[in-house]
């Protein structure tokens, strides 16, 4: 999920995305419009969000303050609230086995520790290698250009996540082709600010 405020370029409107999908609808209800997918609620526009929703600009980012406040306008608009994943999608993990992909020069088949769980991901930087701490978006992660993160197959091999470079999180890039290579002061499973 994602929360987008930008009063001065935008205006007053909150923009909510929670998944992506070519096949969107759109349904208007009062100030709100539901982005949908079939049946599904993806995304959500607030038009006159300060006013309807009573936040300030410095809670856009704090989702504990801000979804609750989501859901009590869609309920006052007879609109049913929406489940919101609010846990971390940006984790630091630490790279546990590396293999050749079995269909792909190029690609290599990692083993991730994010600290919760072990996560198999398809990785195609030319540095991934064992023992690294990495950023990892993890699924149901939407990444800084709008890409949704989803489980995947790549050449027949399931992929849940992604590796990050500093590139793919819009950070300062220091010219390293590959992934996003953590010092040893991060700590495996911790949240990665992006």
């Amino acid at each position: 999920m994602r929360i987008t405020y930008n009063l001065d370029h935008i205006g007053d409107v909150l923009l909510v995305s929670l998944k992506k999908s070519d096949q969107v609808t759109y349904e208007k209800k009062g100030d709100i419009t539901l982005i949908k997918d079939g049946q599904e609620v993806i995304g959500l526009n607030i038009f006159n969000a300060s006013k309807n929703l009573d936040f300030t600009s410095d809670q856009v980012d704090d989702y504990e303050i801000l979804v609750p406040k989501i859901n009590n306008f869609l309920k006052k608009n007879d609109i049913e609230p929406l489940e919101f994943d609010i846990s971390p999608k940006f984790i630091v993990g630490k790279v546990i086995e590396k293999s050749a992909h079995p269909d792909a020069d190029k690609l290599n088949v990692t083993k991730v520790d994010i600290g919760t769980e072990l996560l198999q991901i398809v990785c195609g930087a030319p540095n991934v290698e064992v023992d690294q701490k990495v950023v990892v978006a993890t699924v149901g992660a939407i990444m800084p250009d709008g890409l949704y993160i989803k489980p995947s197959s790549l050449r027949g091999v399931n992929s849940n996540g992604m590796i990050c470079s500093k590139k793919e999180m819009n950070l300062e890039d220091d010219g390293k082709k590959g992934i996003y290579v953590l010092d040893d002061s991060y700590e495996i499973g911790q949240v990665f600010p992006v």
